[in-house]
C-alpha cells in the first residue's frame, strides 16, 4: 500500500470508535499517511468554545501535540481521553502518520459525508454500535448514512468484532 493518504476515522470516544480508531491505525494506515480524527458535535453550545468561527466548515486541522494538550482542545470543546491519545501517539510513532484532528459542528452524518471533499479524504472509518434493525430504523445510523452518502471507499468496523473483522464499500 502507498502512503500520502488522507484516512479519516468518525470518533465520539465511545468504545466503537475507539474500536475503529484502533483497526485504521493498526490496519489501514501507512507510513507517509494522514490520519485525521474527526468528532462531530451535535451542539454549537458550550462555554469557552469557538464553534461560531468555524461553525460551516468546522475547525482547522489540528495537530496531534496540540489536540493532546488540554488548554487547546477544551478551546474546540472536546475531551480526548488517554486510550485515544496513546492510540494516536502509537500510530505516529510506531507508523510515521501524521496525526491530526478535525472538529466539526451540525449532524454527524451529514459532517462525515461533507469532510470526505472538503479535507478531502481518500478513506473514512466509522464503528458501528451493532444498533438492531428497530433501533436503526426509529433512531437513524450515522455509519449507514456515510456509507451511502460518501464519496470514497468507507470501512465500518462493528463494535462485539476484533478490529480486523470489518466490512467496506468502495
Amino acid at each position: 500500500m502507498t502512503g500520502g493518504r488522507n484516512i479519516g476515522v468518525a470518533v465520539d470516544f465511545s468504545a466503537c470508535s475507539k474500536n475503529a480508531l484502533r483497526w485504521a491505525a493498526t490496519s489501514l494506515a501507512a507510513s507517509g499517511d494522514r490520519l485525521i480524527l474527526i468528532h462531530v458535535k451535535t451542539s454549537y453550545q458550550y462555554e469557552e468554545g469557538v464553534a461560531h468561527l468555524w461553525g460551516h466548515d468546522g475547525s482547522p486541522l489540528i495537530p496531534l501535540v496540540e489536540f493532546a494538550d488540554p488548554r487547546v482542545s477544551k478551546i474546540y470543546g472536546v475531551s480526548p481521553d488517554r486510550e485515544t491519545l496513546e492510540i494516536l501517539t502509537r500510530a505516529a510513532n510506531q507508523k510515521g502518520v501524521e496525526v491530526f484532528a478535525k472538529v466539526l459542528w451540525g449532524d454527524p452524518g451529514k459532517k462525515l459525508t461533507e469532510a470526505v471533499q472538503r479535507i478531502p479524504l481518500q478513506w473514512l472509518v466509522v464503528g458501528n454500535r451493532g444498533l438492531s434493525t428497530v433501533k436503526r430504523v426509529l433512531m437513524g445510523s450515522v455509519s449507514t448514512y456515510v456509507v451511502n452518502h460518501a464519496a470514497c471507499p468507507v470501512t465500518v468496523v462493528r463494535e462485539n468484532m476484533v478490529p480486523a473483522a470489518v466490512t467496506t464499500n468502495n
